[in-house]
């Protein structure tokens, strides 16, 4: 992906990209779902609540009522696709800084250590399906305009809003126009960045088996209710009809919020 393409004036001057094609670089802020990710979404969402509403009221009118809360679930669907899209962003910028560090302290310029940059993440990902690998080759398209490096990092840290990369982006510029030792703050950048995120997977690892203890939880109730269903029909129907609907609507209402209760304390963040 590029910056725009680049276009010459009458006098043959190339000019900057324009500012409707930096409008259209990826912003790391949100998460559009393709049409495809909706579909599926309302798709799958839609079977789950049926089936979930069907278990606790056996009543194919108040399963579809149930149904109508599919339209929440793209929302949520792409905050945690936005999640793992940061995560990912953070980590490979830790490892391209890894490699731009090696690059300046083997002596290259600052320009072709974030184009060699480029070349250590392709063979760590040969696919090419990278976010940073995207946003290096829109960096090394704009110094190609003549933009200085310092805005276009400035500008890649503006769309990821991260703090890593808004901190270095920001010393980094300092370092660049003050002629400060940019091998030695690369170098204790990456560091750092290094042991934050050691420190965050560590914890994942910590907390891992009670993420896993929680979705059997969240699993259990409706599990239970199928088993019973299945083994003794007679005995569950009372709750099918009557007042018993009450009593499953409040259970489900309590199931939900037990649900939310538990997903909020085990997402942990650093």
């Amino acid at each position: 992906m590029m910056a725009g393409k680049r276009t010459t004036g009458k006098a043959g001057k190339v000019t900057e990209p324009s500012k409707a094609s930096r409008d259209a670089l990826p912003d790391y802020r949100v998460y559009v779902l393709s049409k495809g990710q909706r579909m599926g979404c309302l798709l799958f969402g839609g079977l789950a609540l049926y089936g979930v509403g069907y278990v606790f009221f056996h009543s194919l009118l108040l399963s579809l009522v149930l149904t109508c809360g599919t339209c929440l679930i793209p929302k949520y669907w792409s905050r945690y696709l936005l999640r793992r899209r940061r995560e990912n962003l953070g980590l490979h910028f830790k490892q391209a800084l890894y490699s731009l560090s090696s690059s300046l302290a083997a002596g290259r310029s600052v320009e072709n250590g974030f184009r060699e940059a480029i070349a250590d993440l392709r063979l760590l990902y040969p696919d090419g399906n990278n976010d940073l690998i995207v946003e290096l080759g829109i960096i090394c398209t704009r110094m190609e305009y003549g933009q200085p490096i310092e805005e276009a990092l400035q500008d890649f840290s503006r769309r990821a809003e991260l703090e890593d990369i808004s901190n270095f982006a920001d010393v980094f510029t300092t370092c660049k126009r003050s002629g400060g030792d940019l091998v030695e703050i690369v170098r204790r950048t990456s560091a750092i960045i290094s042991e934050k995120l050691e420190i965050s997977q560590e914890i994942g690892v910590m907390i891992a088996q009670k993420r896993f203890e929680a979705k059997a939880m969240l699993a259990a109730p409706v599990l239970f209710l199928v088993f019973m269903d299945m083994s003794s029909p007679d005995y569950m129907q009372p709750l099918h009809s009557g007042i018993g609907l009450v009593i499953s609507a409040f259970a489900l209402l309590l199931f939900a919020g037990c649900s939310w209760l538990i997903l909020k304390i085990m997402d942990i963040r650093i």
